[in-house]
């Protein structure tokens, strides 16, 4: 029986899901990943390169981890996490400095002006989203012309091999590990039933376009089970000649 919510339903859902497995999340995640998920928060940090001085904003935050990578690689810049779900920013308050801080809000209604940010990430969280098309325009809404937005997500590996071994670990091995070690097994079930109908790269990167962002691409990291997708509001054609 599927654990994933009717759409008019989600938002509460994965509100109350998220503050569930608050606690245990940053433990659970590195058991999934063996670990990879911090090193392919680096690869995007790396690859929309922030300016030392950048605004930036981190969309469905969560415990922060993308915060001190961001705040790393920009030492005089300000680094938001924003997310809906209080028990994992409560969860995540270790990983805040001076120049970093939490907002609680929906990354489709986000309490920022228009042209706000230099970058923005959001890291495994657009596939909880209610309504994808209307999170990629606010978020373009408040970056700037020139700034660029990063998104790590699943993916269905490209190997038919790799592609069910995937499948085996993330929908049958996984919920079971969890469940042994005391997690929410609906939530564990919710995660690999969220990605497998959650929109293939291409079709994100159309996505994206749709919404209005600009230079779109995509790329598999390995083991080719999440893939990175980078766009950039362009400038406008004054600001192209200026």
């Amino acid at each position: 029986m599927s654990v994933l919510p009717p759409p008019s339903e989600k938002a509460t859902y994965v509100a109350r899901m998220f503050g569930r497995i608050a606690r245990g999340y940053d433990r659970m995640n590195r058991l999934m990943t063996f670990g990879l998920d911090d090193w392919w928060r680096q690869i995007v940090v790396r690859a929309v390169n922030p300016a030392p001085d950048a605004t930036m904003l981190d969309i469905g935050s969560g415990t922060g981890p993308f915060l001190p990578l961001l705040r790393r690689h920009a030492p005089a810049g300000i680094a938001i996490g924003a997310d809906f779900v209080l028990p994992m920013m409560e969860s995540g308050l270790h990983r805040l400095d001076a120049r970093s801080a939490f907002v609680c809000a929906d990354a489709q209604q986000l309490p920022f002006a228009d042209n706000t940010f230099d970058t923005v990430t959001a890291g495994f969280v657009i596939r909880n989203v209610s309504d994808i098309d209307a999170c990629f325009r606010e978020i373009f809404r408040l970056t700037k012309p020139g700034g660029r937005f990063a998104i790590l997500e699943v993916a269905r590996p490209q190997s038919a091999v790799v592609r069910w071994g995937h499948r085996v670990y993330f929908e049958e091995v996984m919920p079971r590990i969890a469940q042994l070690l005391g997690a929410d097994a609906v939530a564990y079930r919710y995660l690999p039933e969220s990605s497998r109908h959650f929109p293939d790269p291409p079709v994100l990167a159309d996505m994206l376009h749709t919404a209005g962002w600009s230079d779109v691409t995509y790329r598999h990291l390995p083991p080719n089970a999440v893939a990175l997708h980078m766009a950039t509001k362009a400038l406008s054609s004054e600001q192209a000649h200026d």
